[in-house]
């Protein structure tokens, strides 16, 4: 696989004669909705077996070959050269694919009052890449009963593709996660067991091999007691031969205060989980000023916080699956509007402007003024922010990747972790 990344004056034909692949490969692969008009800035991936490099001032074998992992004589026998032949600014260099490792994947799906067919299409083409799906969510009511989410044949799809399906369970009421209902179900023996009789038969009758516990916005106080009621979940679910994984909000130390992070006690919860996936999203969210949703540098401390109190091996790196049209200038209690990558890239095409990149953030965005004269900013993610992404997952050895969520169109994601990774199916 390739990223190429748009540039002026390139048409779909010479970016594939320039791959020595077709312009009917490249626009199924990424699915453009017109190859004929593309955005400069634009990523796209090149569905090639290895890659290739184009030689820049300072480059020898040896650096290149660091870079993508293989040695100066590989490099050098593959392409046909001597390993001391001098390189040229501009020379093409074909980088063999390297070996995959292996790792997990979740995708979270969140249908209304049913499952759209549009939301059903997206998980089954999913599927084949996922290890996991998420059905969200199982709301914990008051008397210890679960208020069910519609499934439609999600099951169907995860059994037809080796994909593990997992429960998620969460005290959200009203449309919002409720403090007050954490702090009853942590503190109550007895609505603790009817809870958790209503989980396991639940889990059990309906196939869920997974029980993903997604408890937000805890009583801070409560931290022992909600690890304590995860000890119980655990053994409950271990009997019942299911795994019970639990959700947490991105932390960088044990010490954060706040209702979003203090009952997340990573290294209890570590301990006990089969594997924990850490929410490590929504730097840039709806409600605030405009900014890349899961910029690298934030992410990459959280995750560096938590391999110091849990092993690689149960982390999940939580990944965005979309991004945000904020209007400017930014006022609080507006709400930006959440739109896909195929989204964003089809508006930066309406609005005939180039897609930009940050690279200490490593995320795509653009500007544009809409029909009225008001200013937009777009942040979202594309190929090269998920590549960033995968190898830092890479690099520090986690678990896998985790996503919210399904139903946001970006087939980028998906033929990246096919170049990046061997899925695991644990079913």
């Amino acid at each position: 696989m390739q990223i190429h990344v748009v540039e002026q004056g390139q048409t779909i034909n010479s970016i594939a004669q320039t791959y020595g692949t077709t312009a009917e490969e490249i626009t199924r692969a990424n699915e453009l909705p017109d190859p004929n008009q593309l955005v400069v800035g634009q990523a796209m991936v090149i569905p090639i077996v290895g890659s290739y490099h184009w030689v820049q001032s300072g480059d020898t074998l040896y650096l290149i070959g660091q870079r993508y992992q293989i040695s100066a004589a590989e490099l050098a026998r593959v392409n046909r050269i001597s390993q001391y032949q001098p390189l040229s600014i501009g020379q093409r260099l074909y980088i063999p694919p390297r070996p995959r490792p292996a790792a997990d994947f979740i995708a979270y799906a969140e249908p209304r009052q049913q499952v759209s067919p549009a939301l059903e299409e997206d998980a089954r083409r999913a599927a084949p890449h996922l290890t996991y799906l998420a059905a969200f969510s199982f709301r914990i009511q008051r008397d210890g009963t679960l208020a069910r989410p519609p499934l439609g044949n999600f099951p169907t799809i995860a059994r037809e593709n080796q994909v593990v399906m997992m429960m998620v369970v969460t005290n959200l009421e009203g449309g919002a996660f409720s403090t007050e209902l954490g702090g009853l179900v942590l503190n109550d023996r007895n609505l603790q067991n009817t809870l958790l009789d209503n989980i396991i038969r639940t889990a059990q009758e309906l196939g869920f091999g997974d029980i993903h516990f997604d408890m937000e916005a805890l009583p801070p106080e409560d931290r022992d007691e909600y690890a304590a009621f995860l000890r119980r979940a655990k053994a409950r679910a271990e009997n019942a031969g299911l795994m019970m994984s639990v959700a947490v909000a991105p932390k960088t130390s044990a010490e954060q205060q706040g209702v979003w992070y203090t009952a997340h006690d990573y290294a209890q919860i570590g301990q006990i989980a089969d594997f924990v996936v850490i929410m490590t999203y929504e730097w840039g969210y709806s409600g605030g000023p405009p900014m890349a949703v899961s910029p690298i540098g934030p992410v990459r401390r959280v995750l560096q916080y938590a391999l110091t109190e849990m092993p690689a091996e149960k982390i999940m790196m939580g990944q965005n699956l979309y991004g945000y049209d904020w209007t400017l200038p930014f006022e609080p209690g507006t709400t930006a509007r959440a739109l896909s990558p195929q989204a964003a890239i089809a508006l930066a095409a309406r609005e005939n402007v180039a897609i930009q990149y940050d690279y200490q953030a490593q995320a795509p965005f653009f500007n544009y003024t809409d029909d009225q004269g008001r200013q937009h900013q777009v942040w979202f993610e594309d190929a090269r922010s998920i590549q960033a992404k995968f190898n830092m997952v890479k690099q520090l050895g986690l678990r896998g990747v985790s996503y919210w969520k399904l139903g946001l169109p970006f087939p980028q994601n998906w033929l990246l972790i096919e170049g990046n990774f061997r899925v695991r199916k644990r079913r």
